[in-house]
Parts: C-alpha cells; sequence; structure tokens
C-alpha cells in the first residue's frame, strides 16, 4: 500500500449504525449543518447503513434484525447530500425483506454511484472489497457482521448452481471451560436424560463416528462444546474459515487500494459486561490490522465500546448509533406484531408504545443509546496523525418524532460524552482528553 502523493494528510470521518427512515434534508440547525460540513469536508465519510432502502418490493423475511428497517429510496439521496461516500451493508437488518429486499436496495444505490459493500448475490460478491477513488487515493471497504439471523449469511457460487444472496458473515464459535470433573458431570446428567442415547443413534443412523474424549462433552443440539479447563469460562474465536477468507479479502484490499476500512457489525459482548466486545473481535480486529486494515470499524450494539491503538491503527469496538429512527417504519410484517401479542387491525404507533411500554423500557428508556462520538482520523504519509472525537447527541428524551437524528452535543452533554468514550477506552490503555476550546475529545497518540 501507497499514497502517491508523499505526505499527503487524508481525512477519514467514521459514523456507527446508520439506522435511518426519514429525510435529513429538511433541517438547518446550526449543530446539524456544523456536523455535516465534518462529513462533507473529509476525503472519506462513511456510515454503516443498517437497514433497506425500497418500495417494499418482494416480501417480509420470516425472521429480521428486531425492526424490519425500511426506508424510501430517496434517503440515499440525502446521504449523499450530508456527504457521506462509502457504505457498510453486511449487519443484521440486511435481509429484513428478503433476496428482493436486499437486491432492490444494491439497485437503487449502484444507480446513483454509491459505494457500498458486505451484501451480494453471492457470498463472493458479499466478501469482495468495494472501491472509492478520491484525491486522497484509493479506499476499499470491506464490510462483514457476526449478528445475523438465520439464513441471512450469502450462498457460495458454484460451477453447477448460483450461490444466494445475502451478507458476509465473521461467525464464531463458542468454548465452555469448565474444571475436569464437570465433564463427567455433564456426561452423566445427559446419559440420565437419555441425550446420550440419541447422540449414539443419530450417529449411527450418519454414519458418523463418535469422539471419545473425555475432556470435551457436546450438547445436542448446542452451538457451544464444554471443555475441561481449570476454571469456568467463556472463550469465542472466530470461525476458522471466514476468519481466512477475510483476512485474504483484506490482504488483497490492501495492494489493490492506498487505504483498507473494515467494517464489523456485532451485537456480541465479553461475558458479564456488554460495554466490552467480545473475545472473537478484540482477537479479529487484531488479525484485521496486521493483514492491511488502516481502520476497523466496529458498530451493531447500538452503544459506545472503547478504542484501541493497534500497530499505529486504530479499532473503534463500536460507535453506537448515528441515526437511530426504527420508531418511524411506515410498514410492518404481521411477524412483529404477533410477537408483542397485537392483533391484524394494529397499527406501527401502538406497536411502538407496546414495544417499549411507551419509553419506560427499552431503547427509549437509557441514554446510552442516544448519543455517540463521531472519529475524523488524519493519516499523513501513511501515518496515524491524529484522531478527533466529535462528541454527538441523538434527542434523548424528545418525542419520538424528533429523536433519532444527529447533531453536535453542546455544554455539559457533549463533555459527559468524551468521558464516557474516554473510561471505555482506558481499558485499551488509550488515553483521551477534553479540549475545553474546541469541545472534542483528543486521542493521544504519543
Amino acid at each position: 500500500m501507497h499514497n502517491p502523493d508523499e505526505g499527503k494528510t487524508s481525512t477519514v470521518v467514521l459514523t456507527g449504525d446508520c439506522l435511518i427512515t426519514r429525510r435529513l434534508k429538511p433541517y438547518n440547525e446550526a449543530n446539524f449543518t456544523q456536523m455535516l460540513e465534518i462529513i462533507r469536508e473529509a476525503d472519506i465519510s462513511f456510515s454503516n447503513l443498517e437497514g433497506l432502502l425500497t418500495n417494499y418490493e418482494g416480501y417480509p423475511a420470516a425472521m429480521s434484525g428486531g425492526t424490519y428497517v425500511v426506508g424510501d429510496p430517496i434517503i440515499a439521496d440525502d446521504l449523499q447530500w450530508a456527504g457521506f461516500n462509502l457504505f457498510a451493508r453486511a449487519n443484521n437488518h440486511s435481509m429484513d425483506w428478503s433476496f428482493g429486499g436486499l437486491l432492490t436496495t444494491s439497485a437503487h444505490l449502484d444507480a446513483r454511484g454509491m459505494v457500498h459493500a458486505g451484501v451480494g448475490e453471492n457470498l463472493a460478491v458479499a466478501r469482495s472489497p468495494a472501491y472509492l477513488d478520491t484525491s486522497a487515493g484509493r479506499t476499499a471497504i470491506i464490510s462483514a457482521s457476526s449478528t445475523f439471523p438465520p439464513g441471512a449469511q450469502a450462498g457460495q457460487q458454484r460451477p453447477d448452481l448460483p450461490g444466494r444472496p445475502g451478507l458476509n458473515p465473521l461467525r464464531y464459535e463458542t468454548t465452555m471451560e469448565v474444571p475436569a470433573g464437570e465433564i463427567d458431570h455433564l456426561r452423566q446428567m445427559s446419559e440420565e436424560l437419555g441425550l446420550e442415547e440419541m447422540k449414539r443413534i443419530r450417529s449411527a443412523a450418519f454414519s458418523r463416528e463418535t469422539q471419545g474424549c473425555s475432556d470435551v462433552f457436546d450438547l445436542p443440539g448446542a452451538d457451544f462444546q464444554f471443555v475441561a479447563g481449570e476454571e469456568y469460562r467463556v472463550k469465542t474465536q472466530p470461525h476458522r474459515d471466514d476468519l481466512k477468507a477475510n483476512l485474504r479479502a483484506i490482504e488483497g484490499a490492501a495492494r489493490q487500494a492506498d487505504w483498507v476500512i473494515f467494517s464489523l457489525h456485532t451485537h456480541e459482548s465479553a461475558v458479564g459486561d456488554l460495554r466490552e466486545p467480545a473475545e472473537f473481535v478484540r482477537e479479529f480486529s487484531r488479525q484485521a490490522i496486521d493483514a492491511g486494515a488502516d481502520a476497523v470499524v466496529g458498530h451493531g450494539p447500538h452503544y459506545l465500546r472503547g478504542i484501541e491503538i493497534y500497530n499505529d491503527r486504530p479499532i473503534f469496538y463500536s460507535l453506537g448509533n448515528f441515526i437511530f429512527q426504527n420508531e418511524s417504519v411506515r410498514w410492518l410484517p404481521h411477524e412483529i406484531y404477533d410477537r408483542y401479542g397485537l392483533s391484524l387491525e394494529s397499527t406501527p404507533d401502538q406497536l411502538y408504545d407496546r414495544r417499549t411500554d411507551r419509553d419506560a423500557s427499552g431503547f427509549p428508556s437509557a441514554e446510552m443509546f442516544w448519543r455517540t462520538v463521531m472519529p475524523e482520523v488524519k493519516f499523513s504519509d501513511r501515518r496515524l496523525q491524529s484522531i478527533i472525537l466529535h462528541p454527538v447527541t441523538l434527542g434523548w428524551e424528545l418525542p419520538r418524532s424528533r429523536r433519532g437524528r444527529p447533531v453536535l452535543a453542546e455544554d455539559d452533554e457533549a463533555e459527559d460524552i468524551i468521558a464516557e468514550i474516554t473510561k471505555l477506552s482506558s481499558k485499551f490503555d488509550t488515553p483521551i482528553k477534553w479540549a475545553d476550546e474546541t469541545r472534542v475529545g483528543e486521542v493521544s497518540l504519543d
């Protein structure tokens, strides 16, 4: 990788989840337009497009990422107007409206020349980098998700059959480590419940050889293993095939572009602490940097997680919500109404009221979902020069009709947001200082 202009500075603005269902152009308050100026002045302005931009073509999926997120295609024009030029698409809402929603959204973005990655008509396309050319050089974006409903991952193409549309997965494997004696206890319980006999019958029926390892126990139907160890511990690691393929995509992109951004959508957390990333996320992110990524941008849990500087490159473990408009989707399928015990005659407003107990629970009840930072990252001659963290608020406690759109935070709220990300980043030994004059956070890189 190289920058063709020695010493040239490249500026990258990064944002988290853009769960957008309403237009941006009507608004012009000062702290909104000032935020847009920062986005527009950057060479690269990135966001995770979490949802679909369609006219409800096709059919809703049987399982969604939560809300079935659909916005009008004209919103794509507003995102370009706001200054964004690079988008991730792999997330748990990629397939909310099945194949039709995914491919129609791609068509709307492609028609506008918008650079996006992470989904496609087969796995090779979903996993491949997309490229953005600017005066600062060529930027590659690769997008993957570890969180998605069953069947959302893209399928591999074969010579005799087409692949399946979907997203680029980064699956993970979970191991429950328990003291050695507990393995025997688990196996005994499984025998008493008849589960071991079921495993033997299935193994014989499908000609599988049983593994008689005394240090490993598999629970039928579970997506994790118990292994003998010295203590109780939950371990996660990236799925071997997905790890290898995504690192290979990064290595290839690094040879084809001046800058590589890897976007990872992940809800998974460390055991016992929702604000810390899962073990497999930390492992993958560092390997992504080693493979050639200039930044790893995490999002998914809808709140902030810490920042790590690894080998002179930033890892943002979660940038939280940037636009969060999951309460203004116009049409929703019956599956989500049925989930909350609502009838066919119910309307979206009744669904949103039921889901949050009229804002007393869920997302509207907690401030952490409604504030974030917008990093402005500068590179000079391929070296990380600075990271400025602009505090952003989405209007917590405002009415449903007004909350969810970002503006630069002011006064005490701005300082509180930087204090929050400073505390979260201290776990990765990343110092951040508050700049009182400019009202931003500055990551100390020395």
